[in-house]
């Protein structure tokens, strides 16, 4: 017979821990001696074990309660539950510790292989360094956000862009950047985008996200904060498309 504090320390927890279980009812308290001290034996041990497993498995201390009552089939098919359960979420740690990884070399998220020769592209076409690295965070935010719709519209963007002449547009969007936001050649540029707008898409809805989804306007948004030209851009674009 071992007291509580052997007890604790063979198994591998704090006293505190198996009082703790005794008040929720998970391991029964030993008879005491005549000193008044509980004394412990090996099937208390070997209750305190499973406990422990169980609890560092995640389960609820009331679930293991219940499971002291289990029979031999119930209790083996609640532990297969329980391992199906873990590798769910070992699943999803190695996710996340993927992603951290990611996190840690500057890599947000991983894009699929042809969104980084489209990126490249843009480069190859002049397109400058501040343009590429917003795309790039726009197609993360997309892939992440909305893997569903993602791949539809980086096709609608990479077959607008292989049209030199919507190229263009693209390109002075792009240049437009330092522009005044008076400048006259904002208005222009506005009208030759929504212009083009609506003879690649014609009347109704524009590709795009679904309209309750706020992605696109914390887009749009950064996109504005940057330059006081392209937020006025954007405004005649949306004002002349009626969106």
């Amino acid at each position: 017979m071992i007291t509580i504090g052997q007890l604790a320390g063979y198994v591998g927890v704090s006293v505190k821990t198996i009082r703790v279980y005794h008040d929720k009812g998970l391991l029964p308290e030993p008879e005491r001696d005549a000193s008044g001290y509980r004394r412990y034996g090996a099937q208390d041990a070997i209750d305190l074990i499973k406990i422990r497993t169980l609890a560092e498995s995640g389960v609820p201390l009331a679930r293991i309660r219940d499971l002291r009552t289990a029979t031999t089939e119930e209790f083996q098919q609640a532990l297969r539950e329980i391992d199906d359960e873990l590798t769910v979420r070992i699943r999803g740690l190695r996710a996340t510790q993927g992603r951290l990884r990611r996190l840690a070399t500057g890599d947000l998220a991983p894009l699929p292989s042809g969104v980084a020769t489209h990126l490249e592209h843009l480069a190859s076409w002049g397109f400058t360094l501040r343009w590429v690295d917003l795309q790039r965070d726009l197609w993360i935010l997309v892939f992440a956000t909305h893997p569903e719709r993602a791949d539809a519209l980086f096709r609608d963007q990479t077959e607008t862009l292989a049209d030199p002449e919507l190229r263009k547009l693209h390109l002075d969007y792009d240049r437009a950047y330092d522009l005044d936001a008076d400048d006259p050649r904002i208005g222009d540029l506005a009208h030759r985008i929504a212009s083009a707008t609506r003879e690649r898409y014609g009347p109704g809805e524009l590709p795009g996200l679904d309209t309750a989804s706020d992605i696109p306007a914390l887009v749009q948004g950064t996109v504005n904060d940057s330059s006081p030209a392209w937020q006025r851009l954007d405004m005649l674009i949306r004002a002349e498309l009626g969106v």
